[in-house]
């Protein structure tokens, strides 16, 4: 069985090479070339099968308000680099669209709160995927949210609860840090770019390159994308068909509906718990990712609130 799906492998392998060979040919006509048994008509073509397109560019762009320099080729082309990465990565572009539609609502009306620019909710999309990661360096949460920046802003971080992964605390300790940014350093655009490098490394560089925009600074790889990225995401998930993306509103995924009640005493087993509520344990902790372990220690008798899924 192995022998044989190594076979088919190679010849997959030898099928894709052949396919997407640019060996340059002495006649046009020569380029495509298979007989009606392959699917293809001889006078048929690879491009007139398959067409990738080169994207135009917005004439005018902003983020939070203040204006993208568009009338800079440097600027335009790491724009364009991160709009053709996310557009033509088509199952994970769907996929934001799907879940952006699920959870905007949660975020928007608390950054709208905070008086934070609703342009920062695609900051959340690509620092997780609006999914409850753990990055290397474990920040966690749709946020990406180290811990001693979590406990700074009044988030409760321990192996059995971390309001990390409680989209709404977590949403709401982002707005406090990105305000200090903003205050800190003076734009939005800079606010969002220290979100990936720090206060102290933006302010650092802004000093030492004498400079006093984002677009103006040498920064790492990571950070010189990081503004580029969440204004494709925009771009992108503000008017997916214009970039080819199709679908209904009924392949769009819905939050669904929950309840909150009031909890201010240990909870000894989360599954008997959720079987209380007509809930698996599964069901309860997707709802309240922020409960890390299977009970809830609450020695403090801290109110918490947790989600019940309405049946």
């Amino acid at each position: 069985m192995n022998n044989f799906v190594g076979f088919l492998g190679l010849l997959s392998i030898l099928g894709l090479s052949f396919l997407f060979s640019f060996t340059p040919l002495d006649n046009e006509s020569d380029f495509f070339s298979l007989d009606s048994t392959s699917g293809f008509n001889s006078s048929e073509s690879l491009p007139e099968i398959y067409k990738v397109y080169a994207l135009d560019l917005p004439t005018r762009l902003d983020f939070a308000r203040e204006r993208v320099p568009l009338h800079r080729l440097d600027i335009r082309e790491r724009l364009d680099r991160e709009l053709l990465v996310n557009t033509y990565w088509q199952s994970n572009a769907l996929l934001l669209i799907k879940k952006s539609a699920k959870y905007f609502p949660i975020i928007t009306p608390i950054l709208k709160k905070y008086g934070v620019p609703d342009d920062f909710k695609y900051l959340a999309v690509i620092e997780s995927g609006l999914s409850q990661v753990v990055s290397p360096a474990r920040a966690s949460g749709f946020w990406q949210i180290l811990s001693g920046t979590g406990k700074e802003y009044g988030l409760e971080v321990n192996a059995n609860v971390d309001e990390r992964f409680h989209i709404e605390k977590s949403t709401e300790a982002a707005c406090k840090y990105l305000l200090k940014s903003k205050e800190t350093l003076g734009s939005w655009t800079l606010a969002a770019a220290a979100y990936n490098a720090g206060n102290r490394g933006v302010s650092r560089r802004l000093k030492n390159q004498q400079v006093k925009s984002y677009y103006d600074l040498l920064l790492s790889e990571e950070t010189s994308r990081y503004v580029f990225r969440i204004l494709a995401l925009k771009q992108i998930l503000r008017n997916p068909k214009a970039f080819g993306f199709h679908f209904e509103q009924k392949h769009l995924y819905k939050m669904p509906k929950t309840y909150e009640i009031t909890i201010d005493s240990p909870i000894a087993n989360l599954a008997s718990f959720a079987k209380k509520y007509d809930m698996t344990y599964q069901e309860l902790k997707t709802h309240n990712t922020w409960l890390r372990e299977n009970h809830l220690n609450n020695s403090s008798r801290k109110k918490y609130k947790i989600k019940i899924l309405k049946k």
